[in-house]
């Protein structure tokens, strides 16, 4: 199983306003784990940042001036995600930002590249409801260290989303090592294996057992007045004539 943790800074909060995608981070784990691999670029939206997200995530117009633009960076970025089920905290936003640049550039979107996502923030919703559902909040529940961030960036929070979907998700790694463990095997002496089966001891009922068993029946069946599913409806009378 191949995940990417995928996170995105922006120019702004609007790509239906024609924000843009300046920042691109993604880690990625195979069968939970953490591979080492990871995807981290910079891009130049060609146009001002908003001076709010700026104060995010730092990143200046000064910055991104000789980063390349993102049609430059596409297909190198939907190789490294291509096929892998990707985990992003509230996914609505990234995913929207990234299918705006895919389809700018006339490319499949980003469903066509990695048909599974899931989103943290709704998942982080579901386990707890009523708290708060923030990265950091997140990171303080699950006791994950973020001294270190102190601003926004794209590859620092999507390791930090990776210890948390990790944290949140604990209970599925016991279930995959148990699924993985292999079934124990005989030969079949014609070069072929077959699963190995104990012999199956069969206790029948004693005559006591079965009468003690009719008697209990029956106390139902006067209690009911005989409308029991275990008994076959009695005849109708024969009419008359």
């Amino acid at each position: 199983m191949r995940q990417i943790v995928l996170d995105t800074e922006t120019t702004g909060l609007d790509w239906k306003s024609g924000d843009r995608v300046i920042e691109i981070g993604c880690v990625e784990l195979v069968d939970r784990k953490l591979t080492g691999r990871h995807y981290h670029v910079y891009i130049n939206p060609q146009r001002a940042i908003d001076p709010g997200a700026m104060a995010v995530h730092g990143i200046t117009n000064e910055f991104l001036v000789d980063k390349p633009v993102f049609k430059d960076v596409a297909a190198e970025f939907e190789e490294f995600v291509a096929d892998g089920e990707l985990v992003i905290h509230n996914a609505t936003f990234d995913v929207g930002f990234l299918n705006y640049e895919l389809g700018l550039l006339g490319r499949p979107l980003l469903s066509a590249i990695c048909p599974n996502v899931i989103d943290t923030l709704k998942l982080a919703k579901e386990q707890n409801p009523g708290k708060k559902a923030s990265l950091n909040a997140l990171c303080s529940f699950y006791e994950i260290d973020n001294t270190h961030r102190t601003l926004h960036g794209a590859l620092l929070d999507a390791e930090l989303l990776a210890d948390v979907y990790l944290a949140m998700t604990r209970g599925q790694e016991s279930l995959m090592m148990l699924l993985e463990e292999p079934a124990p095997q005989v030969d079949d002496g014609e070069g072929g294996a077959m699963l190995e089966r104990p012999p199956l001891r069969v206790l029948r009922a004693t005559d006591d057992e079965l009468a003690g068993h009719d008697k209990v029946l029956g106390e139902i069946a006067k209690a009911t007045k005989g409308h029991c599913l275990w008994m076959p409806p009695e005849p109708a009378p024969a009419s008359a004539g």
